[in-house]
């Protein structure tokens, strides 16, 4: 034992606390800042914005490992502070503990040059003068920094060589040239996508690779924002911007048709700041409930201002995450607006592909099973009712509904889209069939008004434009749902009695749950009784559905329904159980509709949020503008 303690005594007087030699206190904060060549390039380039450049450009060899050079015609460092550059801890963004409560710059720990500078030969020129006179820093071990003379236009150079060099453990850990130079072109465009007010030029290897010229205006920002996320994002995604107390929020949300695979195109910006934050990525991803098909990620580019001291940036070294003094309304801020935004959105047209497609799929399916709808004295009542009148056993959102379509100038409806679709349409008509289709209305609606039903699954309409398809049980399932979603939140429910209880086949744990989920079922308007062990009688449903497919609906909901009856655990899964609902009361396929039937449900989905999806993410509709069916048919040529 006395062996033992003596051993213990002598380890402890080995490691007593001693002051780190600055080279090493530097390295050991380096592992913080510089995780690999990228990590440099977000540095130097946060210093250039903060010194006011409008041009920055970036030289870059070896996917960084042996020249990483960054240029600016910022404001440049005075003389006498250049060598308190490259010292740790030395900065001109903060001076007192009020201003690191409410940073506004991009960097301020003081820690970058000093941290880069322990793992790399690194070199500073600056001048404030507008003679092409600067001065030159470096660092050499162990010794102060080291001034000089040396020709500098305005503004400050950083460059960087032999990444690591001293420290070859962190260097084996570097990846391919080509892997850590895609993360250096990430870093440009995270932030070219907000400084638009700043040109970027990227070069490597000496060849340019990415040249964005200052986008100071709307149209030139589109322009880069296409050239950075891409046609498909820039074409279909919606600009938007909302404002309140807690803050202000804008950007482009992507259209759910361009969902993606993987969460790779999302950019959120805090107070000028691209970061990931929890709160807001959950707020985003409550808005695009229910529009996105499977497990796809939606696409944005966000920029959110929120007064400097109500966050804090300072909670992770390389300053990527954020933290909210008021989480909670932010979140609540974000998703409220950004759904509020998403309802605006419609699917596109259809691109030329789809459209060849359908050019070829029309001879062989329309002569065999085309259903054209021929109106008859009560169909024209009915649908002149339903153009002016909403019924009342379907309210909708009294929302306006917005078109992206623009009309063809000096083109009518009852001219050119009928010689163009309905004369195509009749040459495929068995002999039988009447011709006698009415002609549009002079009231133009965006989804037109319906010609026939194809397949028993879809509607095919006329608009001002051309050929629209509607998948007419997903959209009725949209409607649904938004008309249930109103009903809830207003306590409207209204349950119709069935004639006739309606007994429904369920298994034994479903029949047993009856009886435990009676709240919650009344809850939804829904009147079921245990009938035996695998049995169950349905007495009323809610009016809404009291078409649908009960059976399945009973079943569905057994099945989804939260176990506990509590009103928050509902409201948690109220969407999901709502949209059960929807499903399996949505008109079904292979059911026959009248003239008036499909005019109503397109005048519905007209008045109806997130009408371009159906509650699973599916498009509902599609458009095939006139433009493309002339070319498909060789008109005009």
């Amino acid at each position: 034992m006395l062996g033992e303690a003596h051993d213990f005594s002598a380890a402890s007087a080995q490691r007593r606390i001693a002051v780190l030699p600055p080279q090493l206190a530097n390295q050991i904060a380096a592992g913080e800042v510089v995780e690999r060549p990228a990590s440099i390039v977000k540095e130097l380039i946060e210093n250039a914005l903060d010194a006011g450049a409008t041009q920055i450009e970036i030289r870059i060899e070896q996917g960084g490992s042996t020249l990483i050079e960054v240029s600016d015609n910022g404001s440049g460092i005075h003389p006498d502070d250049l060598p308190l550059a490259l010292l740790r801890h030395a900065t001109s963004k903060i001076h007192s503990a009020e201003q690191l409560a409410a940073i506004e710059t991009l960097g301020f720990r003081g820690e970058a040059l000093a941290s880069i500078a322990a793992i790399s030969r690194l070199s500073l020129a600056s001048s404030q003068r507008d003679d092409g006179v600067g001065l030159e820093v470096w660092l050499e071990r162990d010794t102060a920094p080291q001034v000089k003379p040396v020709a500098q236009p305005r503004g400050t150079r950083v460059v960087v060589r032999d990444l690591f060099y001293n420290v070859p453990a962190r260097r084996k850990f570097l990846k391919t040239i080509s892997t850590e130079f895609s993360h250096i072109e990430e870093v440009i465009r995270r932030v070219a996508l907000f400084h638009f007010e700043v040109g970027f030029r990227l070069s490597h290897q000496n060849q340019v690779r990415l040249d964005l010229p200052v986008a100071d205006e709307g149209r030139a920002r589109l322009q880069r924002v296409k050239k950075i996320l891409g046609h498909a994002f820039a074409d279909s995604a919606l600009w938007f911007e909302a404002e309140t107390l807690t803050g202000k929020i804008a950007g482009w949300l992507g259209h759910p048709a361009q969902a993606r695979g993987q969460a790779d195109q999302q950019y959120l910006y805090v107070n000028g700041r691209v970061v990931r934050d929890r709160t807001v990525s959950h707020a985003l991803r409550m808005a695009y409930d229910g529009v996105l098909h499977g497990h796809k990620h939606p696409s944005f580019l966000l920029f959110l201002t929120v007064a400097p001291d109500q966050v804090d940036v300072n909670v992770h070294p390389t300053k990527h995450e954020v933290r909210f003094v008021a989480g909670r309304e932010i979140h609540e801020f974000v998703r409220h607006h950004v759904r509020q935004a998403l309802a605006q959105l419609q699917q596109p047209a259809a691109p030329v592909e789809l459209s060849a497609a359908l050019s070829a799929a029309l001879p062989e399916m329309l002569p065999v099973s085309a259903t054209l709808a021929q109106p008859t004295q009560q169909d024209r009542l009915a649908l002149s009712v339903s153009d002016t009148e909403t019924d009342v056993a379907h309210p909708v959102s009294a929302k306006p509904w917005s078109y992206p379509m623009q009309p063809r100038a000096a083109q009518s409806s009852a001219d050119h889209v009928r010689s163009g679709v309905a004369a195509y349409l009749s040459g495929l008509r068995e002999p039988n069939v009447r011709e006698d289709v009415p002609p549009a209305p002079a009231v133009e609606y965006p989804l037109g008004f319906a010609l026939a039903q194809l397949h028993g699954v879809y509607i095919l309409a006329q608009n001002q434009t051309g050929l629209i398809m509607v998948d007419m049980h997903a959209a009725h399932e949209r409607i649904l749902l938004e008309q249930l979603k109103q009903s809830w939140q207003q306590a409207a429910w209204h349950s119709q009695q069935l004639l006739v209880p309606l007994a429904v086949e369920v298994t034994h744990r479903q029949a047993e749950r009856v009886s435990q989920m009676q709240l919650v079922l009344q809850q939804l308007g829904l009147d079921i009784d245990q009938a035996g062990e695998q049995q169950v009688l349905l007495r009323a449903v809610p009016a809404l559905l009291a078409k649908g497919d009960l059976s399945t609906l009973v079943q569905a909901l057994l099945s989804s329904v939260p176990d506990s009856d509590e009103a928050d655990l509902l409201t948690q899964a109220r969407d999901r159980i709502l949209s059960t609902m929807a499903c399996h009361g949505a008109v079904r396929a292979n059911r026959a509709l009248s003239l008036a039937e499909m005019n109503s449900l397109l005048r519905q989905m007209e008045q109806t949020e997130f009408a371009g999806q159906c509650n699973h993410g599916r498009p509902t509709w599609r458009a095939f503008p006139l433009a493309q069916l002339d070319k498909l048919f060789a008109r005009g040529d």
